[in-house]
């Protein structure tokens, strides 16, 4: 009977000595089980940095030397191209002389979807000769951001600027209380329109939208996110929306302050510690307007898991990248994405791959930019972290975003706003010397637009020429840089006009310019 009680106790300590040993074996011997941790399909693969996926286009570019000339040809700004902006005031106030009654939108998507939106709804109301509330922002489903129009953008500024055109109120007056979010979701209500076609013309909303002004005083539209056609409309409304987006639309006061401040501190940090220009106040930011400025330049990267999963492409993370992505394609899109039916050879020769950071890199490097170039990352969140930024911080060590150039304290009132962080990214791509975009998009296609209003340098990259480039893993560096040069004459911010049902918010020219 002892015999067997000590039996027992035997093994019941061996059980415990290795269920201890399988605990404490992993954190002394990480390598061991790193295979089986790579193999998963989670997002654990997420956050490991895969090996550069362009080895020796990567070490050409570490050691680059940039020509002096070369760098006065990149910095130097666009010459004037003989367009301007044309969005005066009409010479006499063009208000009906009585409404026909109030015009409610509700907007979804982000920053730059909305903003197309109020855009829109603005000349609709023009159209309609109605009454525009201010429009109304459904929450991002995507970044769960409840930012309404007034957190974003400064309300009195937008009605004060196009007091003379269409007559605009922050809210209902009381008789018309009623007409909210919450009474449209619960039922089908007679002053709602869902109906609205993509791209609709003019004559739509006069046939279908007028006579529910006329019968009850309201009529509200969603959805209304690319509701109004870019063609056949009057040169009036296309003025109009342009006069929206380009001067009425200006963010809040503390957004612009933390622009500014970014802007600044960019310009002028060489000369003071990084830390202690994070301690700078806001208002303190004027101190550096006498010393020498340094110009940079802007990469809006877009790479976050959503886009990365939707584009099915290969990113270099092997077959537990793969999978893990799949994974998540099904989850979000349940075998709608057609793209899937092309290999990734395919797709790249196609230009559909959005650039990696290790891309992106490699194109800014051909460029001409040089490891002493100031760069502002504008992101949300970019797939895989910082271990997916690793090779394009190496090519650029002064790479700088929000949280390295403003306190916590400065960012406490847009931190975890996904479209007010995108504000203050707007606000500093639209002031940097150089803008360029990793992949399309809305926000890629907005600042497009913006700055070539202002007649600003802004690079588009060459997503097919790009795409085969980085296929060829026999090109050498040389070659690399010389076709990029080549290719990216034309794609620096030359004005392209607009072409019959393109969009007006990311061609400007010829509805929100003229000839100089």
């Amino acid at each position: 009977m002892k015999l067997q009680i000590f039996t027992q106790l035997n093994h019941s300590q061996k059980s415990a000595f290795a269920v201890v040993f399988v605990i404490l074996l992993p954190p002394f011997f990480p390598n061991l089980f790193q295979p089986l941790g790579r193999a998963s399909p989670s997002t654990f693969s997420e956050w490991n940095a895969p090996r550069p996926m362009h080895e020796a286009l990567l070490e050409g570019a570490l050691q680059r030397q940039t020509s002096v000339e070369l760098q006065t040809s990149l910095w130097s700004p666009l010459a004037f191209q003989g367009w301007k902006p044309c969005t005066e005031r009409p010479k006499s106030p063009s208000l009906p002389e009585k409404s026909r009654g109030y015009i409610q939108v509700f907007l979804d998507g982000g920053l730059n979807q909305q903003k197309m939106g109020v855009c829109d709804a603005v000349a609709v109301a023009k159209i309609l000769n109605a009454t525009l509330v201010i429009p109304h922002f459904e929450v991002n489903p995507v970044w769960q951001d409840s930012s309404s129009f007034e957190d974003i953008f400064d309300v009195n500024h937008f009605i004060d600027v196009l007091r003379d055109e269409v007559s605009i109120v922050k809210e209902l007056p009381s008789d018309y209380s009623w007409s909210t979010r919450e009474y449209y979701g619960t039922g089908i209500r007679a002053t709602r329109i869902k109906t609205a076609p993509v791209q609709a013309t003019a004559d739509w909303y006069i046939e279908n939208v007028l006579p529910v002004l006329q019968s009850y005083g309201i009529a509200a539209i969603a959805p209304f996110s690319h509701r109004l056609t870019f063609n056949n409309l009057p040169s009036d409304i296309q003025r109009l929306r342009c006069k929206v987006n380009f001067e009425a639309l200006v963010f809040v006061p503390h957004i612009r302050e933390l622009g500014e401040a970014i802007v600044h501190r960019l310009r002028h940090s060489s000369f003071v510690n990084q830390a202690e220009v994070k301690d700078i106040p806001l208002e303190e930011t004027h101190m550096f307007g006498k010393q020498q400025k340094r110009k940079f330049v802007v990469l809006h990267l877009r790479f976050d898991k959503d886009m990365a999963a939707h584009s099915a492409c290969d990113f270099g993370g092997g077959k537990a990248e793969k999978l893990a992505l799949a994974k998540y394609r099904q989850v979000l899109w349940q075998g709608r994405v057609l793209k899937t039916q092309y290999t990734d050879e395919e797709l790249r020769s196609q230009g559909r791959c959005p650039l990696t950071p290790e891309e992106i890199g490699l194109l800014l490097a051909a460029l001409g930019f040089n490891n002493r170039t100031r760069l502002y990352l504008a992101s949300h969140k970019v797939y895989g972290g910082e271990a997916r930024l690793a090779t394009l911080s190496k090519l650029f060590p002064l790479m700088e975003d929000k949280k390295s150039l403003v306190s916590t304290e400065e960012l406490a009132k847009v931190n975890g706003k996904a479209s007010l962080l995108a504000a203050v990214d707007y606000y500093v791509s639209v002031h940097s010397d150089i803008f360029i975009s990793a992949s399309p998009g809305n926000m890629h296609n907005a600042l497009v637009a913006h700055r070539a209003y202002m007649n600003l340098k802004t690079i588009r990259p060459s997503m097919g020429l790009l795409g085969n480039l980085f296929q060829n893993k026999s090109v050498s560096w040389a070659e690399f840089q010389r076709a990029v040069l080549d290719g990216h004459k034309n794609r620096q911010g030359q004005i392209r006009l607009r072409k019959e049902k393109q969009s007006i918010y990311t061609y400007p020219a010829p509805d929100c310019m003229c000839r100089a």
